[in-house]
């Protein structure tokens, strides 16, 4: 399966501008014969929260055009993120089109980011994140998800053999985002399969470095801060070897966790 991580600027506030910088990217990425390109975080609007109610897709936009292109071009998206208008509120939603023009997820982004105010701006999403693709089992977060170990615990234990995460990531705090994503690898025995952004907004410069990590923990691919798209294959099997080799799995202690397990 050749992956396609697109890294890329993101012009605050200004949807146009990015539906035209993506629609470039995506085109490029099916030349070259992807068979899955993924998007950063909020790639429609940036962190422009104070804004949404004008500069969030509330029409289905977003996912119309991402099931024209997966269906002309016969490859499938994982949109990153955007942000959405929905009944109840704002939520920055991870849209997954297969090759075939069908939305096979749609997933809000679980755990709110206090610090970029996303706890005023934004809803907590509700579902888990799996989805298939070409018969096998994948999971999708969005960036701040990866700090809580258990919901990328979640998606492994309901089958995912790799993980995609959507981010921008702060450049402050890039040695967490490679030490995080990996230690998600390795203990998941999956693949991570992450695109962050690069540039700047009005408030924090972002760290690049989309990577591709393997279930033993090696990094296959790092795009440092470089805007563009890097391709790397993978192949499931792997996950299959790792977890059959080191069975982390079967040898889980569920009673005695929860046994232990206190509230805050």
């Amino acid at each position: 399966m050749k992956i396609a991580c697109v890294q890329m600027d993101i012009a605050f506030g200004e949807p146009e501008t990015n539906f035209q910088r993506v629609t470039e990217y995506l085109e490029e990425a099916a030349e070259n014969g992807a068979d899955v390109i993924v998007l950063p975080e909020m790639w429609n609007t940036g962190y422009a929260l104070t804004e949404l109610e004008k500069l969030a897709d509330g029409n289905g936009k977003t996912v119309d055009f991402l099931k024209r292109f997966a269906k002309q071009h016969g490859v499938h998206v994982v949109g990153g993120s955007v942000s959405t208008k929905k009944k109840d509120g704002f939520y920055n939603t991870m849209y997954v089109v297969d090759k075939t023009g069908v939305l096979v997820s749609e997933y809000d982004k679980a755990h709110r980011f206090g610090l970029m105010d996303e706890h005023i701006h934004l809803e907590e999403g509700q579902s888990l994140g799996t989805f298939e693709l070409d018969g096998e089992t994948f999971g999708g977060v969005i960036c701040y998800d990866i700090r809580f170990p258990e919901w990328l615990r979640a998606q492994a234990l309901n089958g995912a053999k790799a993980i995609f995460v959507p981010a921008e990531w702060p450049l402050a705090r890039i040695d967490h985002w490679r030490i995080l994503l990996q230690a998600r690898a390795i203990e998941n025995q999956c693949f991570i399969i992450a695109a962050n952004r690069i540039g700047h907004d009005p408030k924090n410069e972002f760290g690049g470095h989309s990577m591709v990590i393997a279930p033993w923990g090696e990094v296959r691919m790092d795009m440092g801060n470089t805007e563009g798209i890097a391709y790397t294959d993978i192949d499931l099997s792997e996950v299959d070897e790792v977890r059959t080799r080191i069975p982390v799995f079967d040898d889980r202690r569920v009673q005695l966790y929860k046994k232990f397990e206190k509230l805050h």
